[in-house]
């Protein structure tokens, strides 16, 4: 290995996690894996395969660089959707290689009429409506339109779905205006259906709504962070286990990150630990010093707060976390040596460090944490 660190995802604990959600929206809705932010930071090119053989045959991206890496890797039988940004340039690509966007606005969708016309190729479009989070999608106005072009240019498009996005399903607080969104998604899509135009595929559910609110299921969901092993949110977890009598966390994280020891210094009460004054040594001390910094995305809000695993015991991370390094009381740590494994996030034995420990004491998303493990840490698939 010549890089300082490496990322392990665990096939078996997908598959747990997979199974989990595909009993809990039944078996003629599909689930549509979100594969953005290069995996949720899993790594696109390792998660596709492994949540292929899952069973799993849609994948869901943000943007045409991550669809182009999807293609690279998915079989020729799964399903690639682009939910966010396609330029121009880029729409005949998409076309040529069927694969499946969203249309939020008239220009996209007068190019995609006059791409597919130039290639002579159906462009498959999913029609994005604003409900109420007022971020992108078509609103009546703009539908009506919308409606009217692909009326005209039947030959040239096929509407494979309707769809919209809630506005933080995951928390309480937005209660009312998800409802309000689902209300006037239905309208809609009753609108929709009346004028001539019945797409195949009605979905709005992300994976906090698939939890909280079964009705916005439909006919497929788009699940992103719980396919890794993570709740949107406790409250989200909360309203699971009330709907179960076996009140135990189904899910599993997939994803490990490890490094290993660099080099263990002696150092002696009273003497001053790292860059600046923010840690003194309390006791005489080992030092550990590991080859992770904030340029790998270990927040440098971490220092004097961050806990790793070494030899299945929890250590301390003092003083700044650098660019490159950072610094562990090894301590307490029995049998330490340069070499050996340092858990970042993951399990040893009892111990785990969990992406949520890591992600509350850096003030960060679990989202924004994982996103922020940079692409060239080497992911590996492992059992």
């Amino acid at each position: 290995m010549f890089e300082t660190s490496k990322i392990e995802i665990s096939r078996s604990a997908l598959v747990n996690n997979i199974q989990f959600i595909k009993k809990l929206i039944g078996d003629k809705c599909i689930l549509s894996s979100v594969v953005k932010g290069n995996a949720y930071g899993h790594g696109i090119e390792q998660f596709i395969p492994i949540a292929e053989a899952a069973g799993i045959n849609h994948f869901s991206v943000f943007s045409t660089d991550e669809a182009y890496r999807a293609k690279k890797v998915v079989q020729d039988s799964s399903t690639i959707l682009i939910m966010g940004m396609l330029d121009f340039e880029q729409l005949e690509w998409a076309i040529l290689n069927d694969i499946e966007f969203y249309v939020f606005d008239l220009k996209r969708l007068e190019n995609a009429i006059k791409i597919a016309q130039k290639l002579k190729k159906l462009a498959i479009v999913h029609i994005e409506v604003e409900t109420g989070m007022n971020r992108t999608g078509l609103t009546n106005g703009d539908l009506k339109k919308a409606v009217k072009l692909i009326k005209d240019n039947a030959n040239h498009l096929f509407v494979k779905g309707l769809c919209t996005h809630y506005a933080g399903a995951e928390s309480i607080a937005n209660y009312l205006r998800v409802k309000n969104q689902l209300k006037t998604f239905k309208r809609t899509q009753k609108w929709l259906i009346k004028n001539g135009i019945t797409p195949s595929l009605f979905h709005t559910a992300c994976s906090a709504a698939t939890v909280r609110y079964p009705d916005t299921q439909m006919d497929m969901v788009r699940i992103g962070i719980m396919q890794y092993g993570f709740w949107p949110s406790k409250e989200t977890f909360i309203t699971y286990l009330n709907s179960t009598k076996e009140k135990i966390d189904p899910l599993k994280r997939i994803i490990s990150w490890k490094s290993q020891i660099m080099n263990i210094t002696k150092v002696k009460t009273g003497e001053f630990v790292g860059y600046g004054t923010t840690y003194m040594a309390e006791y005489d001390m080992s030092i550990g010093t590991i080859p992770i910094g904030y340029s790998h995305g270990y927040s440098r809000s971490l220092s004097n707060q961050g806990r790793v695993l070494i030899n299945e015991t929890r250590v301390g991370v003092i003083g700044m976390i650098n660019m490159n390094m950072l610094l562990v009381d090894i301590t307490n740590v029995p049998n330490c040596q340069p070499g050996d494994t340092v858990t970042l996030i993951g399990n040893e034995g009892d111990l785990s460090i969990s992406v949520s420990s890591f992600s509350e004491l850096s003030s960060q998303l679990n989202y924004e944490s994982l996103t922020r493990l940079p692409h060239s840490i080497p992911r590996k698939v492992v059992a």
